[in-house]
């Protein structure tokens, strides 16, 4: 059985994951009035959305006006007060409508790849998730581009640290939590279910060290948290939430999706989502000059470039 055999058994509700954005937004084609509709366009078109000179926007509009597949990069960013950030999640989402599936391939922060953009940094080699650090989102876009050989058509970026916030505005979250251990804000995350507040939410999320699985298991519980905010966000109860909602989304999200964009993608790109096949791309550990990266080998690369390409095709 093939590695992407195995992978396709890891289906379910969470496909809705990468789609957060939207779902909250939209959230099933039109069942808020038209003042929550109005305030979601305003909040998208004027906070959120942000055009990258790395992807062509002419040649992505004709994609979507023929329904075609679309690679879309999805970047969760630790932003904080001190530093411009790295991208601690980095993912490829692709759609293919005309086949009823999608793919969504995780890219490990630690791979060691070619800075590419216009950074002083460009042409060296260090770990992927340095590149939004280097040069922002244009960087992180040209490097995955490079990396994998692909063309990306969007990209949506969500600062990490609004996490909190987005908990807080759908009223907490409910979590199953695998491992016993005690966070450096001196919380217990108890082994089973846990309910937890904004603050909570995000040192589960940064955990890493405490975890056997590293990487693996901090990006487990990334999912985790954002599939319970998009069931809770989702509920009827919440409803008289979605304002607190977009005002946080318009704090943390940027995109080169407009609203009208995001409408057309929910529209027409349904179908995408009855079929979604997910990937961790992965490589071996190694230490250069006393830092720690993760070498990805050619073929694992060439595999995954086959992969998304296979669903662009």
């Amino acid at each position: 059985m093939s590695r992407l055999s195995k992978h396709k058994k890891k289906k379910g509700k969470w496909w809705k994951i990468p789609l957060l954005l939207l779902t909250l937004i939209i959230l099933a084609g039109g069942i808020y009035v038209y003042t929550v509709y109005s305030g979601a366009k305003s909040t998208v078109d004027e906070k959120m959305h942000k055009q990258v000179a790395s992807i062509n926007h002419e040649l992505t509009e004709k994609k979507m006006e023929e329904q075609k597949s679309l690679n879309i990069l999805l970047m969760g960013v630790d932003e904080r007060s001190y530093d411009s950030g790295r991208s601690d999640a980095l993912m490829v989402l692709t759609l293919d409508p005309s086949n009823n599936r999608s793919q969504l391939v995780s890219i490990p922060r630690d791979t060691r790849t070619e800075m590419v953009g216009n950074a002083p940094q460009s042409g060296s080699l260090d770990k992927i998730n340095h590149a939004y650090a280097f040069g922002g989102a244009d960087m992180a876009i040209n490097t995955v581009e490079n990396f994998l050989d692909i063309e990306l058509d969007y990209y949506v970026k969500v600062n990490m640290e609004g996490l909190a916030d987005l908990v807080n505005s759908v009223g907490g979250v409910t979590v199953q939590n695998s491992i016993d251990w005690v966070g450096t804000n001196g919380y217990h995350y108890k082994k089973g279910q846990l309910t937890l507040n904004g603050s909570q939410a995000l040192r589960y999320v940064r955990m890493r060290y405490e975890d056997p699985k590293g990487d693996l298991g901090r990006n487990e519980r990334q999912r985790q948290i954002i599939k319970a905010i998009v069931d809770k966000g989702a509920s009827v109860g919440s409803v008289n939430k979605i304002g607190d909602v977009m005002d946080v989304l318009g704090n943390n999200v940027t995109t080169n999706m407009d609203f009208n964009t995001m409408k057309d993608l929910m529209l027409n790109y349904r179908s995408a989502q009855k079929d979604m096949t997910t990937y961790q791309m992965t490589g071996s550990g190694t230490k250069i000059n006393g830092i720690y990266y993760l070498q990805v080998s050619d073929q694992e690369i060439q595999e995954v470039h086959n992969m998304i390409k296979e669903y662009s095709s």
